[in-house]
């Protein structure tokens, strides 16, 4: 049995050294890694949410965010990938301690060394979770066949189930239909189409559905159309841009870092050979970046231990969650600039480490909720929704 273990004992100097140094080349070739991935589920860190009864290490959401900053700050693409099957994780824990118990099934598939992986993105679907273009056709015994394309499918290569959801229409009402496909189920196919800008590692191909069957047991929420206060829709947008937001905090972390480094081994030939790191304009920006990384520190240990103290913020929760998501997008790539800014012209040439995280920090632009999405969620808190005369 696991213990509740400290996160230095799980992500290791040595493992995260290693996760480093392979980064370049995954995201050179454009593959999944393997490795880095084989390596953290032999850590345990694919159970970490677990309680320490079913082999987990009982980590709330405190621990996971400081985690996922750590593996970020090594290999962005590699804390993607993870994110998704921990969100799951993160779902179902979150749920479970509102005393929701429908996602019970996922830690005993975690438990059994199931890989998790999220379906739900949709191309052209901006609704996102209150509306799909995915049917769901319902069968006589239960089960449903899903049919439809999902997009952005991090862990393509290493997932055994996947969450999906689709519209269904019964008794002339139409619903969304959440459960989980298997990988080997006939009808489930994936599109090898993930050559993007960044996060390559990710391997976020897409997921083709073509009346693939969930079994009842498998389906665990119908839900209306449109927003619903159901703790469902509250567990997946608190746990994914929580967790999807602390990759990019550890871009942050990793910019500043950077910042702070190279300046210190360049040599200014018009001040008499002394460090870039004594020019006041370069410090100025240095700390810039130092700002930014304490004003998303402080974000991120705020939100995660509201979670894990369940704490009421009412109507404010979906606006300090999407903020935080927004924020950590916004001030990550800001960072990467400024680091850029002050490192020279050799971070500018293809395989350096600035460059893949200029390159990956892109990907914030697209999670959701984008900054569309987000000022329009506040709007509405704020003011209310539009009205029409």
């Amino acid at each position: 049995m696991n213990s509740r273990r400290p996160i230095s004992e799980v992500l290791t100097p040595e493992l995260l050294n290693g996760i480093r140094e392979r980064a370049a080349g995954y995201d050179s070739a454009n593959v999944f890694p393997t490795e880095d991935f084989e390596e953290l589920k032999a850590a345990g860190y694919l159970k970490a949410m677990l309680p320490t009864d079913m082999g987990g290490f009982d980590w709330g959401m405190s621990e996971v965010v400081e985690s996922q900053r750590l593996l970020a700050s090594h290999a962005p693409a590699t804390a993607l990938a993870v994110n998704m099957h921990l969100v799951w994780t993160g779902v179902a824990r979150l749920l479970a301690e509102r005393g929701d118990s429908r996602l019970a099934m996922v830690n005993e598939w975690v438990a059994d060394g199931e890989i998790m992986a999220f379906g739900i993105s949709e191309a052209g679907n901006d609704a996102v979770l209150f509306d799909s273009m995915t049917t769901a056709q319902l069968a006589e015994d239960g089960s449903y066949s899903f049919t439809g394309l999902k997009i952005f499918t991090s862990l393509a290569p290493a997932w055994t189930k996947l969450g999906i959801f689709g519209k269904s229409e019964e008794d002339g009402e139409p619903r969304l239909i959440h459960g989980f496909v298997d990988r080997e189920d006939p009808g489930v196919e994936t599109i090898e189409n993930w050559d993007t800008l960044g996060m390559r590692a990710s391997q976020s191909h897409s997921t083709k559905l073509n009346g693939a069957r969930v079994p009842a047991g498998r389906i665990h929420s119908k839900l209306p159309v449109g927003p619903t206060a159901d703790p469902l829709i509250f567990g997946i947008f608190a746990s994914f841009l929580t967790l999807t937001a602390s990759v990019y905090v550890g871009i942050v972390d990793r910019a500043t870092e950077l910042a702070a480094e190279i300046p210190r081994r360049r040599r200014s030939l018009v001040n008499g050979g002394a460090a870039y790191s004594n020019d006041p304009t370069i410090r100025w920006q240095i700390a810039d970046a130092g700002l930014l990384k304490l004003a998303l520190d402080a974000h991120a240990r705020m939100i995660a231990r509201d979670l894990d103290d369940r704490v009421d913020h009412g109507a404010s929760w979906f606006p300090r969650l999407v903020a935080f998501r927004t924020d950590a997008g916004n001030k990550a790539r800001e960072a990467v600039q400024l680091a850029l800014q002050v490192s020279g012209g050799g971070q500018y040439y293809r395989g350096s480490e600035l460059e893949r995280l200029y390159r990956d920090v892109l990907a914030s632009l697209y999670h959701p909720s984008d900054a569309e999405s987000a000022h329009n969620t506040i709007a509405n808190w704020l003011v209310g929704p539009i009205v029409t005369e």
